[in-house]
This record gives structure tokens, C-alpha cells and sequence, in this order.
């Protein structure tokens, strides 16, 4: 079997996991109260997915450089597809988040190794363009997902959006046993622990990487904020429903998908330094309106959505630069640098999505505020990278 799998079965593998984490965010209200819990604990469905997504992509790239692409990609699909049965037939939050945390360890799969198999097939160069197109369809999949399960939700309850999830990840396993092939060259022949931590701790010597991450997870810290507590502001304070939600979280999801596409076409005008300069302050425009829209007591759904959009529009011009400057500050271990940004952002949304009802609990405004704080933060962290990275090109050679 020839090694070329399709850039559109890639892409329907990358969406697998973006869809089932966000179509399930505008029913959590509902599911809280059908399954009689309070908000930290179905937070836990939201916040354990982004752990273990995490954790997960950390262990999936080391699995299938030892045992092959096909069968580890194989048995996290398998997996996402079980979990979600799980979670669709769940009848009590317990088994709800064991069949969150099953399909978030099945996806994990996905989204690294979607990215291996291009590399594998096309080689760094050949790669960045159909990368691209993979990127996009995880736009596409972050986007429409709180529209449709808002939907769902509203029409036949909270659990039809796990239905959906069992639906397409069978759908998408079949697709890969019937047509991907096993894409990887040279296998490695350990799988120890020592070598693997060696390589993070490389990576983590370098302050401009560390500058680099720190203001893309910074903006990325502010939407997961927004993302955790929007469907609990507009289920109780706008007085809407998932169906409400998941409409003008596609605005949103839209702003995003704009920014990142214009970043490409900016490329020849704006170096890398200063597109990230431009959307980080475009997101500091988008948090400031938020607030203000708060402190003059104006929220409403548009004062709400339309600041985050011009926030999220930011952060479609900045991430995908601060992302590669991230990774070209260590050349020599650029999978590891990859990897390692993913688990660090994730790593954080999950933390902050189940401080969330915390802050619920006192004003939205204490929300709002920390979603400025995180754009300040990605601002001065950019600052920092883009100094070291200027004095590093100063320097003579020898």
C-alpha cells in the first residue's frame, strides 16, 4: 500500500476532537441540571477533556514513533468512539466524565499524529501548505460544533450531541482502516522515559521559546475564560438558551478563522514579530471593550460576543506567528517544541476552566478583568521573546 493518505481523510481525523470538545460546551447549563450537580462539578467535563488531551499528546508521539502511526492512530479513534457511546448513554455525571476523558484520550491521538503523518509523507517543505489546509478544517470543526450542539441540545437533549460524537468517530475510524496506510520510515526502538524528558528540558532552556509560548498561551488562557464561563452568563444573566449561544459563538469562531487567514496573506508585508505585535493588540482592544461593556452594566449578547471577536480576530493574526517563532527557537527539536506548546496551552485552559464557577460565583466582572490581565500578559511576553530574539541575531557568529 503506498504511503500517501489523503489531505481530506487527515482533515476529518483532525476534526474528530475539536468538534466533540466544543458542541458539548453550550448544553453543559442544561446537563448541570438534569443531572442535578453544580457548575464545578460539570465543569469537570470540560476541564478533564483539555487535561488529558494534553497528557495524551504528550504519550501519542512517543507510541507511534515505536509502533507505528496506523495501529496507535487506529486504537485512539477506537477509543474517542467508545467514550462517546459512554457519555451518550451516561444517566449520571460519573460516567459522563469517564466518557468525556475517553474520548479526550482517543483525540489526542488525532491531533498529534495527523501532523506526523504530513511530515512523514511530505517532508518539512512540502508540508507547511497542507498543514494548512488541516488547520483550517479544525477552524471549521471549533466553529460550527457550539451551533450544532446547541441545536441538538434544544431538539432532543443533551445526550443527542454524544450520539453525534459516536456517529462521526465511527464513521472517520472506518474511513482510516479502509484508506490510511502506515506512513512512518524508521521506527524507534525504545520508548524511554530519560531520553523523551531530556529533549522537554532542552526545549525549556530556551527564554525566547518560553517568551514565544507564554504570550500565544496568555491569549489562548483569555478564550478559554470566555469559552468556560459564556454558556453559564448566557443561560443566567442574558437569559438565553444553547441554541442562542451556539449562534453567536459563530461569530466568534469566524473571527478567528479570518484572522488566521489574513495573517497568510500578510505575510509579505508584516514580519512574523510584528503580525504578533498587531493581533496581540487588536486583543487587548477586543478584552477592554469587554470590560467596559461590564463596568457600564451594558452586557447584552452582541456587547458580550462582538468584543471577543475582535479579541479572537487578534489572536488569528498572532497565533499562528507566535507559534512559529516558538518552534523555529529550537531547529534542532522542532517536534519536541511543538508538542510541548500544545501540552503547556492545554495544560493551562484546564486549569483555568475549573476556576471558572470560582469566579462565577462573585461577579463576571472578576472574569472579564482576568481576560484583560491575560492580554497585558501576552503583550509584555512578546516583548521579551522579540528583544531576545533581535540580540541573539546581533551577535557575531564564533
Amino acid at each position: 500500500m503506498k504511503a500517501t493518505p489523503s489531505i481530506a481523510l487527515l482533515a476529518l481525523i483532525a476534526m474528530t476532537s475539536p468538534l466533540a470538545l466544543n458542541a458539548f460546551v453550550p448544553a453543559m447549563p442544561d446537563a448541570a441540571v438534569a443531572l442535578d450537580v453544580d457548575i464545578a462539578t460539570i465543569q469537570l467535563t470540560f476541564t478533564l477533556y483539555l487535561l488529558t488531551l494534553a497528557i495524551g499528546q504528550l504519550i501519542a508521539g512517543p507510541l507511534a514513533d515505536y509502533f507505528g502511526r496506523r495501529p496507535v492512530l487506529l486504537t485512539g479513534l477506537g477509543l474517542h468512539t467508545v467514550g462517546s457511546l459512554f457519555a451518550a448513554s451516561a444517566d449520571g455525571v460519573d460516567m459522563l466524565i469517564i466518557g468525556r476523558v475517553l474520548q479526550a484520550l482517543g483525540g489526542s491521538t488525532c491531533m498529534a499524529l495527523v501532523r506526523a503523518i504530513i511530515l512523514d509523507v511530505h517532508g518539512r517543505q512540502g508540508a507547511a501548505g497542507r498543514l494548512g489546509y488541516v488547520v483550517m478544517a479544525i477552524a471549521i470543526a471549533q466553529a460550527i460544533a457550539p451551533a450544532i450542539g446547541g441545536y441538538l441540545n434544544l431538539w432532543s437533549g443533551w445526550n443527542s450531541i454524544f450520539y453525534l460524537s459516536v456517529f462521526a468517530g465511527a464513521l472517520v475510524w472506518l474511513a482510516a482502516l479502509r484508506m490510511l496506510p502506515e506512513t512512518i520510515h524508521m521506527r524507534s526502538d525504545s520508548l524511554r522515559l530519560g531520553s523523551i524528558l531530556q529533549r522537554y528540558r532542552s526545549v525549556l532552556s530556551s527564554k525566547q521559546y518560553l517568551g514565544y509560548v507564554l504570550s500565544t498561551t496568555a491569549v489562548a488562557t483569555a478564550f478559554y475564560l470566555f469559552v468556560s464561563s459564556s454558556p453559564y452568563i448566557v443561560a443566567g444573566q442574558l437569559e438565553g438558551n444553547s441554541a442562542q449561544f451556539g449562534s453567536w459563538f459563530l461569530i466568534v469562531s469566524l473571527a478567528f478563522m479570518a484572522g488566521s487567514f489574513l495573517s497568510t496573506r500578510l505575510t509579505r508585508l508584516l514580519s512574523v514579530d510584528q503580525m504578533i505585535l498587531s493581533g496581540n493588540l487588536l486583543s487587548l482592544l477586543g478584552a477592554a471593550l469587554l470590560v467596559g461593556v461590564s463596568v457600564l452594566n451594558q452586557l447584552s449578547f452582541a456587547g458580550l460576543f462582538l468584543p471577543m471577536a475582535l479579541l479572537i480576530f487578534g489572536r488569528g493574526l498572532s497565533q499562528p506567528n507566535a507559534q512559529s517563532a516558538a518552534i523555529n527557537s529550537s531547529d534542532s527539536l522542532a517536534g519536541t517544541a511543538s508538542g510541548l506548546m500544545g501540552f503547556i496551552q492545554l495544560i493551562t485552559g484546564a486549569a483555568i476552566a475549573q476556576l471558572v464557577p470560582v469566579m462565577l460565583e462573585y461577579d463576571t466582572s472578576l472574569i472579564f478583568g482576568c481576560i484583560l490581565v491575560a492580554t497585558i500578559i501576552a503583550l509584555l511576553a512578546h516583548f521579551s521573546a522579540w528583544h531576545r530574539r533581535h540580540d541573539k541575531r546581533g551577535k557575531p557568529n564564533g
